[in-house]
């Protein structure tokens, strides 16, 4: 790791330790302390969302005009300003707008890290470099959560207003962090398209292999990260008797995994093919949703549902180790030059997407009708693996083996290039 992406990544770092501050108590923020009622708390998890949708489109092309590291300082102000009024809001106008100026920064700073973080890598160390940001977000998070748990009052408004201080102290750290970086150009890998003089988004619909991709993310977000914290745990709920305390172990279980996981899985997918990773991940995912099955349908014990339940969190926690230095990479290898940023906006969009619509179907399905919910979700994490197969077969044999990337340049007496800087 050179010197730019050390900083990169203590910044990242720094801002999931802020968002676990305040991201599980968010919805308790609104509808109680601040007594604004469900209805409107329902609504600023929506304005995230929305306000996402909106931004998005237009943040891949501020990049590519601008450059990421631009975009990412004031999409970081932008969340740090939304932070801090969303400390102090007492009305719903007050919150909901608040809360939009930190949806939107928050979503644009995805792409524009991601971008950062391809121009300070080359694609030997790329896979490496994603699955560092991923460990760090989540291990910022949990920690982030665990520490606001300890500071929050439900009785006291002034404590939840210092946990959004100390998130958006943590997102203008990251700023003075990252104003320090200097972010080389990244050497793009042999059979990399080539970019040409048709718009940005003409172009990106017009190559075969991202738009795959971005149905099998769609997917991907769909059947996991949208039924985390509402189809899966209205099941666990309704159908496996499942106690807030275990839902909450769940939650740690998934984290935990990623956590020991990540750096063990990473060394065994690094030499894998990408499209069979993520091939794989589907049929990790697949035996996931029977776990849960048999948690909430199985005729067992509530130790033996509630132990099911949890393993079904981990497993998944298993898949996104996976997942993390794999789909990020492969999205800035379909890149063309100087189009990484609008790649990666798309593909957060379709994230942002997924998780739009994944509560809003998963979570009335897992509520009510359970047999479906997990078969419907079992057949999803199976297309996964389908659609994994099918990607396969668009990628060039550097995208889908990066490694052959660093091989070929030794084979022609050459020296791998490095990502220090």
């Amino acid at each position: 790791m050179g010197a730019a992406m050390r900083r990169i990544h203590v910044g990242n770092a720094l801002s999931a330790f802020g968002l676990g501050f305040t991201v599980p108590y968010l919805y308790v923020y609104v509808a109680q302390v601040r007594g604004l009622g469900a209805m409107t708390a329902g609504l600023v998890l929506a304005v995230f969302a929305v306000a996402a949708l909106v931004v998005l489109p237009f943040a891949g092309r501020a990049i590519v005009r601008r450059g990421p590291l631009p975009v990412l300082l004031a999409a970081l102000v932008t969340a740090a300003l939304g932070a801090l009024s969303l400390g102090i809001a007492s009305s719903a106008a007050a919150v909901l707008g608040s809360a939009s100026l930190l949806g939107a920064g928050q979503a644009v700073m995805q792409p524009a890290l991601a971008t950062v973080i391809v121009d300070c890598s080359s694609a030997e160390t790329r896979s490496r470099a994603f699955a560092m940001q991923f460990f760090l977000q989540n291990l910022g998070l949990g920690v982030g959560g665990l520490i606001g748990g300890h500071l929050v009052d439900t009785s006291s408004a002034a404590s939840f207003t210092l946990l959004f201080a100390i998130e958006a102290a943590m997102f203008l750290l990251l700023v003075v962090v990252m104003a320090t970086v200097r972010t080389p150009h990244a050497p793009r890998i042999e059979g990399a398209p080539v970019a040409s003089g048709r718009g940005g988004w003409k172009q990106l619909l017009g190559n075969r292999a991202m738009v795959q991709l971005c149905v099998l993310g769609f997917v991907l977000f769909f059947a996991c990260y949208g039924q985390f914290e509402s189809g899966l745990s209205a099941y666990g709920v309704e159908a496996a008797g499942i106690s807030t305390s275990a839902l909450g172990t769940a939650l740690a279980a998934n984290t935990l995994m990623i956590v020991v996981a990540q750096f063990a899985v990473l060394r065994f997918v690094e030499r894998r093919r990408r499209s069979r990773v993520i091939a794989a991940v589907g049929l990790i995912w697949a035996v996931a949703w029977a776990v849960a099955g048999y948690a909430g349908l199985g005729h067992g014990s509530q130790e033996m549902a509630t132990a099911a339940f949890v393993s079904t969190y981990a497993l998944f926690g298993l898949g996104e180790a996976m997942l993390s230095p794999t789909v990020a990479p492969l999205v800035a290898d379909l890149a063309p030059e100087g189009m990484v940023g609008q790649y990666n906006s798309a593909f957060a969009l379709v994230k942002q997407l997924a998780l739009a619509v994944g509560p809003a179907v998963g979570g009335p399905l897992g509520a009510s009708l359970h047999a479906p919910y997990i078969v419907a979700f079992l057949l999803f994490s199976l297309g996964i693996t389908f659609l994994a197969v099918l990607l396969g077969r668009q990628l060039t044999d550097v995208q889908d083996q990066p490694w052959l990337a660093k091989s070929r340049v030794l084979a022609r007496g050459g020296a791998p290039v490095s990502a220090d800087v």
